[in-house]
């Protein structure tokens, strides 16, 4: 008889979900905002803009600095007091950062927005797979994600609006309010658990012993690169290679949040069946669709279908933070929240190598190509992993003589 789910759980881990969600929603909004917002806080707070690109470079640091130090710091916390606090302490820091009265301190404050960032969707991730069956973990941890997708195509365009409309300290503002609603909402659905046995940040740091953890981390460090490597010269690319007005602009970059939100709802389902395989697929895809990015570039309708392609690609960071969870064994909270350093390390290795390309005038388009060759370094450090895991596996199942 096939057993059957129980409707009142199934809607408890549906709020939950969505309370974590909500909280990712937070974070994508204030990590792609700050981009669009940037002309406007540098005459805001009086200076040129790349120096308030400064601002931005200061969260991208408070999220590789924070992610390990954060989970290994609170290894004796339960999970769901975790989240609390570094919700907590994400909406503070939005908030002063909406507060900021000068360069300096906005620089502060953007660094301590980014501390929370990768330890909080590593512990919400873990939280929300404990509550499904195991074959269902990839999905649950998309549904958190999810959060930070749907950002990219409503909550992006809607704090860089009321950014324009009554301020930019608004968009910052606004965050810190969605920041408050996830800790009430973890608060009120988050089932309570208490802190595991042994949990110790020195068996956290074991983590950092596994080869498996660190290979993982490099194909995302390198993979994931790609990705960025094309985001972050889009706008430009739009506007001096295809042609396309300003306003136009918006709507592609939506189309890329189209992308990233579709491989989350569809990736997942095949992860979960065969989590490697989906993983080098997604890096191959990857590659092929970055390598076609320059082909693309000459009209709006043919770039807009190729982001979508490379957004979609972008789901390799869930398919990841399952492989992690797999590969972690006892020291699951530091090796999840690395996840986020590795992605934000790839955030920071795209647009340097992009950039290089550019300004050694193979022009905007070449970003495509850069962005493939990134996919196919991270496609070799998986294929080491995939070798590596099925060498050990075979030793463990021939017999000893």
């Amino acid at each position: 008889m096939t057993q059957q789910a129980d409707p009142a759980k199934t809607r408890s881990v549906g709020l939950v979900h969505f309370a974590l969600a909500l909280g990712g929603f937070a974070i994508g909004t204030t990590e792609f905002a700050t981009m669009s917002l940037l002309p406007l806080f540098s005459k805001g707070l009086g200076i040129n803009e790349p120096t308030a690109g400064h601002v931005i470079s200061a969260y991208a640091l408070g999220v590789v600095v924070g992610a390990p130090l954060l989970a290994v710091a609170a290894a004796r916390l339960s999970r769901r007091t975790l989240l609390i606090l570094l919700m907590a302490l994400f909406a503070i820091a939005n908030g002063a950062s909406a507060l900021a009265p000068t360069y300096g301190t906005m620089l502060v404050f953007r660094f301590l927005s980014g501390l929370p960032h990768g330890a909080y969707f590593g512990i919400a991730s873990l939280v929300a797979a404990s509550l499904v069956p195991p074959d269902r973990r990839t999905r649950a941890v998309g549904n958190i994600m999810l959060g930070l997708t749907v950002a990219t195509i409503i909550g992006v365009p809607f704090a860089n609006w009321l950014g324009q409309a009554i301020g930019w300290r608004w968009g910052f503002g606004v965050v810190a309010i969605l920041a408050l609603a996830t800790v009430l909402m973890v608060f009120a659905f988050v089932p309570y658990d208490r802190p595991e046995p042994g949990a110790d940040p020195l068996r956290e740091l074991t983590a950092l012993k596994r080869p498996q953890v660190w290979l993982t981390l490099a194909t995302g460090a390198i993979g994931f690169g790609g990705l960025f490597a094309v985001y972050t010269y889009l706008a430009s690319t739009l506007m001096e290679v295809t042609g396309v007005s300003a306003a136009a602009v918006p709507l592609v970059l939506a189309a890329f949040g189209i992308g990233l939100t579709l491989g989350n709802l569809i990736v997942p389902r095949f992860a979960d069946r065969a989590l490697m395989p989906t993983a080098g697929a997604l890096l191959l895809w990857s590659a092929i669709a970055l390598a076609l990015y320059p082909l693309a570039t000459g009209n709006i309708w043919t770039i807009s279908i190729a982001v979508v392609a490379i957004g979609f690609g972008g789901s390799l960071g869930t398919v990841l933070q399952t492989r992690l969870m797999d590969v972690a064994e006892d020291a699951q909270s530091l090796a999840a929240a690395l996840n986020h350093s590795a992605f934000n390390t790839a955030n920071a290795l795209g647009p340097w190598l992009g950039g290089m390309a550019i300004s050694a005038g193979y022009g905007w388009s070449s970003t495509g190509w850069v962005g493939c060759a990134l996919a196919l370094g991270g496609l070799i450090f998986w294929a080491i992993s995939l070798m590596t895991t099925e060498r050990r596996r075979t030793e463990v199942l021939q017999p000893a003589e």
